[in-house]
């Protein structure tokens, strides 16, 4: 069973993980909050439902490059620094799976970011 890894990191990078995977008829994502390099003019959102919005068009396109997409995840896990956060991340969240929302868990986290939101998730290939 062969195993393809999606932006593998490079050697010495400080984020040491692959930021997808593709093995045996799923795709896995990797932990991701919005993109965000203001040198670029990429900024995460000015609210936590921006940032849910953004974070999960960049897990959109990972999954398109692995041959899957939103509406063949399975599970997710949404991350999230601050409770008062939760029911504007839900309300943009739900926006996302009009066809039937996947399996989620929900985890108050801290990251060396400044990023309110994250996600990881589940996905079927192809």
């Amino acid at each position: 069973m062969a195993i393809e890894f999606f932006h593998p990191p490079a050697p010495g990078e400080a984020r040491p993980f692959t930021r997808a995977v593709r093995a045996g008829g799923m795709v896995y994502i990797s932990g991701h909050s919005a993109p965000h390099d203001p040198a670029r003019g990429i900024h995460r959102g000015a609210t936590a439902a921006d940032e849910v919005r953004n974070a999960l068009a960049f897990i959109a396109d990972l999954l398109a490059e692995t041959g899957s997409s939103l509406d063949r995840v399975v599970q997710v896990t949404m991350l999230i620094t601050d409770r008062a956060d939760y029911a504007a991340c839900n309300a943009e969240y739900v926006k996302h799976f009009p066809r039937g929302l996947p399996a989620r868990h929900t985890v108050l986290f801290g990251v060396p970011t400044e990023a309110r939101v994250g996600f990881s998730c589940v996905a079927l290939a192809n």
